[in-house]
């Protein structure tokens, strides 16, 4: 078969079936447009779930007349004038627009800054129109209409309206995020009207709880860490603040949204004892670095980064966020009290049948019928073990039993952020009164974790306990994964685990870490060997060493129903406030829920 040239409308829609994927796709290169020409306020309509209709206006600088016919042509850009190592736009390729353009029926109409008045010019399944002049006060306004029209092929890979129409919606949602300081609208048919107001750059938190909840920022730690020109910036939710699925994490580097693997794997070692395997983390992170080192060439809609130094990446987020959990102290997700207090709001009582008013008793205000009030014969009278005994006066101290020194010592101990040990609960759960509440402690959990905390600190401080092979075990697997054993040797005996070449291909393993009992060497090997090949790190025999630990930390802490002194319960408040992480168990389980003073009173109505 001969070799052709490809026609330009051939090509570009070629182009386009990697760059035009869904509506939701169209509108992102659209809306990054508008950003890189500086909008501050951007419209999205939308109809039929962007397959009939998606337009979007902005108030940029806007093109030039003569520009326009470049601006519908294929590498045609005016980002790339520092090259591909100094990319600062959203944008860079040039091929969006001649892209769509060569699916769909495509209008664009500008009008540049301090021009006297707009143009337009039209595509159609790759056929140009115009320049022509046009309405617009200033900005640029892209219309695109009958999506796939010229490719009706790819109309049946398409899904509904309503979930073409949600794509597009969080598209918006997470460049929204990336900058606050633009104000937001998406409406359309199809849809109920979304705005997010501009905020100023300083309250960017305002931002990201009007998309990703107003309960985000209680339960959120800023993170701010910078290490060898990498800059992380953010708020990661707390560990027992957490999503079924993955949807809630925001990534964003220099500004762009991404959804590298890399960065989302760090994200989840942040949380890998904290949290349930089945639960994941709600965070937004923002990572600033010299453009030149990372490459956001390598995805067709640019979701995917490459980093110089991923390495660097992975231990700068991994290491932050646990920084800050260890900074932030003893904290419990809100969602935890206001779901107690759900839980506590009383049910209506059973109203007794309505009764006939027969108008006021002569000499008194007291209803016909009515007894008056006897305390002898009331039932809620005071119990009296003595009849001898006289009854305490009415306004007595209740404590007047309690020593003062008793009393100056459960004071202090309410200045603790646990407070002072009060009560335990059905042998399980511990009640605690502070200055401004109280706190519920999971005995069980919460010893869990701090034999956990105990073990991987006597684990970790040194060299792990190591037990000899009595016949080294051999590897095969690829060379290179095998030259990158052998590169990790070190810092993998340091976790009782000891390997050597043997051979091309192969490794000999000679020593495994004793905690782990009789272990598969050759599984063990192929999994930290995907690891390193895959993140650079050699983390999964960590994770199977701290695995054991938990167990080990399950079976012996303090067992459900066992009954507490006074001192151990105390005890156990004090060291949990002194342990990192022990806001939650090996299973991501809260060990406490901390409720207001102010929000047991709402309950009771006396506020």
């Amino acid at each position: 078969m001969a070799i052709a040239q490809l026609s330009d409308a051939l090509i570009d829609q070629i182009a386009a079936g990697e760059v035009v994927e869904r509506p939701a796709s169209v509108a992102k290169e659209l809306i990054e447009n508008a950003l890189d020409a500086g909008a501050r306020r951007i419209e999205i309509a939308t109809a039929a779930g962007g397959k009939s209709l998606l337009r979007v206006t902005d108030d940029g600088s806007g093109i030039e007349a003569d520009e326009l016919p470049l601006a519908v042509r294929r590498h045609c850009t005016s980002k790339l004038s520092g090259g591909l190592d100094a990319i600062e736009t959203l944008g860079f390729r040039g091929e969006a627009l001649p892209s769509i353009g060569s699916v769909a029926r495509l209008t664009v109409k500008s009008r540049a800054a301090g021009a006297a008045e707009a143009f337009e010019i039209a595509v159609d399944g790759g056929r140009s129109s115009g320049p022509r002049p046009a309405a617009l006060s200033r900005g640029t306004m892209v219309e695109v209409r009958d999506l796939f029209h010229a490719v009706p092929a790819r109309l049946k890979f398409l899904k509904s309206d309503r979930a073409e129409g949600a794509a597009i919606t969080e598209m918006v949602r997470r460049l929204a995020i990336a900058f606050p300081a633009v104000r937001f609208e998406l409406a359309g048919p199809d849809r109920t009207t979304t705005v997010f107001e501009a905020v100023d750059g300083r309250d960017s938190l305002r931002r990201i709880e009007a998309v990703v909840g107003k309960d985000f920022g209680a339960n959120a730690i800023a993170i701010a860490a910078e290490r060898e020109g990498v800059q992380l910036d953010g708020f990661a939710g707390l560990p027992t603040f957490h999503r079924g699925n993955a949807l809630a994490q925001y990534v964003y580097v220099n500004g762009r949204p991404v959804r590298d693997r890399l960065i989302l794997s760090a994200l989840r070692g942040a949380y890998a004892d904290v949290m349930a395997r089945d639960r994941h983390p709600v965070a937004v992170l923002f990572l600033s670095l010299d453009p030149a080192l990372v490459d956001v060439n390598v995805h067709p809609a640019k979701a995917d980064v490459r980093f110089r130094d991923p390495g660097l990446v992975r231990g700068l987020i991994v290491g932050a966020i646990r920084q800050a959990f260890t900074a932030a102290g003893l904290r419990s997700s809100t969602t935890g009290a206001s779901g107690l207090m759900d839980r506590f709001r009383p049910e209506a009582a059973p109203q007794a049948a309505p009764r006939r008013f027969d108008g006021f008793a002569p000499g008194g205000f007291a209803a016909p019928g009515q007894e008056s009030y006897s305390a002898a014969a009331s039932p809620y009278r005071p119990l009296q073990e003595d009849p001898e005994r006289p009854a305490a006066p009415v306004n007595g101290d209740v404590r007047a039993e309690v020593s003062d020194a008793a009393e100056a010592e459960a004071g202090a101990e309410r200045r603790y952020p646990l407070g002072a040990a009060r009560a335990q609960l059905h042998g399980n759960f511990i009640v605690a009164e502070t200055e401004d509440g109280m706190v519920i402690v999971d005995q069980h959990a919460a010893h869990e974790r701090l034999v956990y905390e105990a073990l991987k600190t006597a684990l970790h401080g040194k060299t792990l306990a190591s037990q000899l092979l009595l016949i080294p075990e051999i590897v095969d697997l690829p060379e290179d994964d095998a030259e990158r054993l052998a590169e990790h040797a070190e810092p993998l005996g340091q976790l009782g685990l000891a390997l050597e070449r043997f051979g091309p291909g192969a490794v000999a393993v000679r020593e495994t870490p004793a905690i782990l009992g009789q272990v598969d060497c050759r599984r063990l090997i192929l999994d930290i060997a995907d690891e390193l090949a895959d993140l650079g790190t050699a983390g999964t025999l960590k994770s199977r060493i701290d695995h054991v630990a938990a167990t080990i930390a399950c079976h012996g802490s303090v067992r459900a129903g066992r009954a507490l002194r006074p001192e151990e319960m105390s005890a156990l408040l004090r060291d949990m406030e002194a342990t990192p992480g022990s806001g939650q168990c090996n299973h991501g389980r809260p060990t406490f829920i901390a409720l207001k003073l102010a929000d047991i009173e709402k309950m009771f109505g006396r506020r």
